[in-house]
């Protein structure tokens, strides 16, 4: 018996480890044709075909891919997508989504136990972050630029300190998507003297590295954070904090990070007057907006189910302004449009985005004084990940965003439980069956 209880503890850490590497660490790729194949997925290779043999088929997701599945395939006659597009993200979206949905049953739908191992995974991270920032100012390139051991990862330089903090992540906008989450509890923990699950020092290394990144999507999931804890509490004293602090973190980037400030100023002018002047506008900044002209267009043509997952490169040959210009680089993120909304709007038209909508009022837990459960906690923090994803993160699942989207529903479902139980005079329990 001590040795199967053994076993059975290794076999949960294994697969503990095996989550977080999908969501942490997408900067290793085994190869780029005909798709980039991140380390993340050998997990879905190895756990999901004993996944599907234990538990069968979630009906609802199989009919949502279903409907995705036929519409992909009419646009493909239609000539609105090609095969190899389609089936490369069909095929990684269905994985992904359905590989999540299973780990959340696998651990018996205990969200806050899972959430707690991410924020773990968060703080790791951070640590990391910290030992980069140091390195680089001691001046240990090892220390600093891990392209040496992570094949798709760059070293950003910029900021105030000469280098923009990503740790192990690709990139700094990596960073302020996939830590957006733990940066809420921490600055939680922080303003209201709490420790959930993170200590007072864990809270303080986690915000210190988020800021360091110097992402403007980082900036953005600060002001949400302090906008969702305004709103959480309630209180007008907490909106004429939050307001005033955001602003005043919105000014010292804008005043101190040339590369944030001309993306702003760029696609105000961009999304104000349409005009682009090269040399002068922002090429990110025009990347979006471009892309945002794409999405709408092909929208308008296609409005109710879109043009099938990955058809956004061929309406993007269609309707970019972009496709005159000499100058590399300005039609770059085709594949992705830049923002999984756009990506969401091209792609899936009114159904795809109903979906994200739906899901994101309907399963928002408000703070609830009279209730000590942390459902709102971890409900904030994820849909301030999920927000940020939409804006800036094209990738339908890179990073594990589809575990944090199951995670935000059945972290509904789970609060629904509780409410219940209460109204039953019952002791809460954490078990939750699935519906």
């Amino acid at each position: 018996m001590e040795n199967l209880v053994k076993t059975e503890s290794r076999s949960y850490q294994l697969i503990v480890l095996g989550i977080y590497i999908s969501v942490f660490i997408n900067s290793i790729t085994f190869f780029k044709e005909p798709f980039e194949f991140y380390l993340g997925y050998l997990i879905y290779i190895v756990l999901l075909p004993g996944f599907i043999s234990k538990y069968g088929y979630k009906r609802e997701l199989l009919t949502i891919f279903i409907i995705l599945f036929l519409s992909g395939i009419l646009n493909i006659i239609l000539n609105n997508n090609t095969p190899q597009q389609f089936f490369k993200v069909f095929i990684g979206l269905t994985l992904s989504y359905f590989f999540y949905y299973y780990v959340i049953v696998e651990f018996n739908f205990d969200i806050e136990k899972l959430f707690k191992w991410y924020l773990k995974g968060a703080y790791i991270a951070a640590l990391i972050g910290v030992f980069q920032f140091v390195s680089f100012k001691i001046g240990f390139t090892p220390g600093y630029d891990f392209r040496w051991i992570l094949n798709k990862w760059g070293f950003i330089p910029g900021g105030n300190f000469g280098i923009r903090i990503n740790s192990i992540f690709g990139e700094p906008t990596h960073l302020g998507a996939v830590m957006s989450s733990a940066f809420f509890v921490s600055v939680y923990n922080l303003l209201f003297k709490k420790s959930y699950y993170l200590t007072k020092f864990q809270s303080v290394i986690i915000i210190v590295v988020y800021i360091l990144s110097f992402s403007g999507l980082g900036q953005t999931g600060v002001f949400l954070t302090l906008i969702f804890l305004a709103i959480s509490f309630g209180a007008v004293r907490y909106f004429i904090i939050a307001i005033p602090l955001g602003f005043f973190l919105f000014n010292v980037m804008y005043e101190n990070s040339k590369d944030f400030r001309e993306r702003y100023d760029s696609l105000i002018e961009l999304f104000t007057t349409g005009k682009f002047v090269l040399g002068k506008t922002h090429g990110s900044s025009f990347i979006l907006y471009n892309n945002y002209q794409v999405a709408t267009e092909n929208f308008k043509t296609n409005f109710v189910l879109g043009t099938g997952v990955g058809s956004h490169p061929v309406a993007f040959e269609r309707f970019s302004t972009a496709n005159h210009f000499k100058v590399y680089g300005f039609n770059l993120n085709s594949a992705d449009a830049n923002s999984m909304l756009l990506r969401l709007i091209s792609e899936t038209g009114l159904f795809g985005v109903s979906i994200f909508f739906i899901l994101i009022f309907k399963c928002y837990i408000r703070r609830n004084e009279y209730d000590d459960s942390h459902h709102w906690l971890i409900s904030n923090a994820i849909l301030i990940m999920i927000l940020l994803n939409l804006f800036r993160q094209g990738h339908y699942f890179l990073n594990g965003f589809p575990f944090f989207v199951i995670m935000y529903y059945y972290n509904y479902v789970s609060y629904q439980k509780h409410q219940q139980n209460l109204l039953n005079n019952e002791t809460p329990i954490n078990e939750i069956v699935s519906t």
